[in-house]
């Protein structure tokens, strides 16, 4: 464990190739962007199963590590960090052995960059039961003494229940696809998503749709009173570039992606 931990300082080697596609999660009450997810994709583009499925316990923590630095980098060179956005990145509490430790690289890759610490998100992406919820707690946090924000993400679905949001201190919810599916058309789920929003304002955390495809999903979110959204209706990730979305109504107008490949 102290190897791994010490490892964080000094840097480790990416144990695949790998890159990265950017998603915006949009504010659609001041049509801007809130923030932009970073999402594992394979080195020309491919799915991000292509990747996940070479992660084992045994390079679990050097890929958890290597996602941020690669997402830290990426986003800079695009500008994201002068455009007003957040960077959210998923991360594994499985994979942080000391949270004091092991976040010691991203500090460092955060400094050589130039990037604000207080633009940084870290969404909890924890596919199985959470063992040890003081050990997930221990790890916000210390992430909050360094101003990053903590999102639990696809709430609603799995582990991530209401048992995670009474004991982590997180700051932002992002509800779970499952929920936003259809919501047009399912009473009791725009009731659910309408308690959700008024438990998100009583404890002061910000609640974000994701997985919005329809203009009828997306009116009914706004109906509910959620006004941050992410889906294919807004924008597609795009890879190594950040995309400009569209809300529904808006005219088809041709505007340029922000990508490391523009033209010099």
């Amino acid at each position: 464990m102290i190897a791994k931990c010490s490892a964080c300082k000094d840097g480790i080697a990416q144990p695949m190739q790998f890159s990265m596609a950017f998603q915006p999660i949009v504010d659609v009450s001041t049509r801007r962007v809130y923030a932009y997810e970073a999402l594992v994709r394979g080195p020309q583009g491919q799915a991000a199963g292509t990747v996940l499925s070479q992660v084992n316990d045994d390079n679990l923590y050097a890929f958890d590590q290597s996602c941020r630095v690669k997402a830290l980098t990426l986003a800079s060179r695009l500008g994201l960090a002068d455009n007003g956005a957040l960077l959210s990145i998923n991360f594994l509490p499985g994979a942080v052995y000391s949270p004091a430790a092991c976040i010691q690289l991203t500090l460092k890759t955060a400094r050589d960059l130039n990037f604000p610490l207080d633009r940084l998100i870290f969404e909890v992406t924890e596919g199985e039961k959470v063992k040890d919820a003081n050990h997930l707690e221990g790890i916000a946090s210390e992430y909050n003494k360094h101003g990053f924000k903590i999102a639990i993400d696809d709430f609603g679905a799995g582990f991530a229940n209401l048992n995670l949001l009474a004991d982590l201190s997180a700051d932002i919810v992002k509800v779970d696809m499952a929920l936003t599916r259809n919501l047009h058309l399912r009473k009791k789920a725009r009731a659910i998503v309408r308690s959700l929003v008024q438990l998100c304002q009583t404890l002061d955390i910000t609640i974000v749709a994701e997985g919005v495809e329809t203009a009828d999903e997306y009116s009914a979110l706004l109906d509910c009173g959620i006004h941050r959204m992410q889906g294919y209706l807004l924008a597609r990730p795009q890879f190594e570039a950040l995309p400009v979305f569209t809300l529904p109504g808006d005219p088809v107008v041709a505007v340029p992606i922000f990508s490391l490949f523009q033209p010099s």
